[in-house]
């Protein structure tokens, strides 16, 4: 039996299972869960839009990040038969988990996405394959400055010219840092916002505010232009970690 399903029940099932289990990561380290619930459905909608701009074609499509699984349904949902999804994930409780969800057939009748879960950090994915559009559920805010750039120049490394990448912030997390965190992460947020800034002015093609969402998040749309290889990162970093 499926377990990406169309019943009403069990789906309803697998996402209250799914909060759970993400409060729990989220009690055992919040820092690299970056949140206390799963992406909503219109967050998880906007982040897979872009899919749309590429007809309906076959795509190759990488998620990082993907926590439970919230953003992977509808990715699956929208994906043409014969498309691959690889789905990177550095936490081993949620790796297993999504693996127990990548046997679905989400179209029976005229074939199949292929979908495969790969436990590891997105910086250290090793692959041949460069996708059309990569979701990345990362919580930047919660990296430094350095696993922030070698992770987003990896995203450049493994994009299609052309090809599309969605990521999301929580509104107002600088200020909730402000009040309550340190000197030195609150100096660190900041950096890190900075360093998004720079990839924002240069490939960004769309920003919207999802509200509707818990916490509202800001979606931002990158795209990375024909003959613009990616660049090495100027500064040392650490390997990235995990969500």
């Amino acid at each position: 039996m499926d377990d990406w399903t169309t019943s009403h029940d069990r789906v309803l099932a697998q996402r209250n299972a799914g909060g759970w289990m993400f409060l729990l990561e989220a009690t055992r380290d919040l820092r690299t869960t970056g949140a206390v619930a799963p992406s909503g459905r219109a967050l998880a909608r906007r982040l897979t839009d872009p899919l749309h701009g590429h007809g309906p074609r076959p795509l190759d499509v990488l998620e990082a990040g993907a926590g439970t699984g919230s953003v992977t349904r509808t990715l699956v949902s929208r994906l043409s038969p014969g498309s691959n999804l690889d789905i990177v994930e550095a936490n081993p409780r949620f790796a297993a988990r999504l693996r127990s969800l990548v046997g679905a057939r989400p179209h029976p009748d005229d074939g199949t996405v292929r979908v495969s879960v790969h436990h590891a950090l997105v910086e250290q994915f090793d692959t041949d394959r460069r996708y059309d559009a990569i979701v990345s559920g990362l919580p930047f805010a919660n990296f430094t400055p350095g696993q922030v750039e070698t992770i987003m120049e990896r995203y450049l490394q493994l994009l299609r010219p052309g090809g599309t990448l969605t990521y999301f912030a929580y509104r107002g997390t600088r200020l909730a840092r402000t009040l309550t965190a340190g000197r030195s992460d609150t100096h660190r947020h900041r950096e890190v916002e900075e360093t998004l800034a720079g990839y924002q002015r240069r490939y960004a093609t769309g920003c919207w505010t999802v509200w509707r969402n818990l916490p509202p998040a800001k979606v931002w749309q990158l795209s990375r232009p024909a003959h613009c290889p990616a660049r090495t990162p100027a500064r040392p970093v650490t390997a990235g970690a995990p969500r």
